[in-house]
């Protein structure tokens, strides 16, 4: 009982996590009192207190300046993209296979996933897939990819964006503390194994 209750924490974050870091809309406007209420009847956790924050932001805010800011932080540069694989494997052929084993994940999980022409390493896409569909299969590619999620918190938080509480949540939920820096996050994909080298740089 203890461990899905527990499951069904890191389920609760994991989906306003990933609601909250897709693209705004009306829709998603709409759904933010909803996510306000889940987190509110999960215990009190870094995450939650993060999540909740952001999502009080996000219904504080109107839709045509979230829209704004979220492409000024997310679309115009690659110095703060959202896909997991390019801090690892950038640009190259390598990324390629390291997305078929995203989509390979999502077919094992019986996930019929629509992309709207994002990849399958796209964060938003893997949260929910972790939420709702395979919660031990998403949080081992969100462990694989933590260099990855570090590194966007770090830049987050610098740019002192409402966003960095969603990565904060996501690495709240995974094995120990957090990297203080860049240096340590380096650190920390060395010791994943020689294969882990970072290639996307904020």
């Amino acid at each position: 009982m203890r461990r899905r209750s527990r499951d069904a924490d890191a389920r609760v974050v994991h989906l306003v996590a990933a609601w909250c870091l897709d693209y705004p809309t009306p829709e998603q406007v709409e759904r933010l009192p909803q996510l306000a209420a889940a987190l509110a009847e999960q215990p009190s956790t870094p995450a939650v207190t993060a999540l909740s924050g952001l999502v009080d932001h996000l219904s504080g805010t109107p839709l045509a300046e979230l829209q704004r800011v979220y492409v000024d932080v997310f679309d115009l540069s690659r110095k703060q993209t959202l896909y997991l694989s390019y801090w690892t494997d950038g640009d190259t052929r390598r990324r390629g296979e390291v997305l078929a084993r995203f989509k390979a994940a999502y077919r094992a999980g019986g996930y019929l996933v629509d992309t709207h022409g994002e990849l399958p390493d796209y964060l938003p896409m893997v949260l929910e897939f972790a939420a709702r569909v395979d919660p031990d299969a998403g949080r081992e590619l969100l462990r694989a990819y933590r260099p990855s999620l570090e590194l966007m918190r770090i830049g987050l938080q610098e740019k002192a964006s409402p966003y960095a509480a969603a990565l904060v949540a996501v690495c709240a939920g995974l094995p120990g503390e957090s990297p203080a820096d860049r240096a340590a996050v380096q650190a920390m994909a060395g010791a994943a194994g020689p294969s882990v080298e970072l290639v996307g740089r904020l």
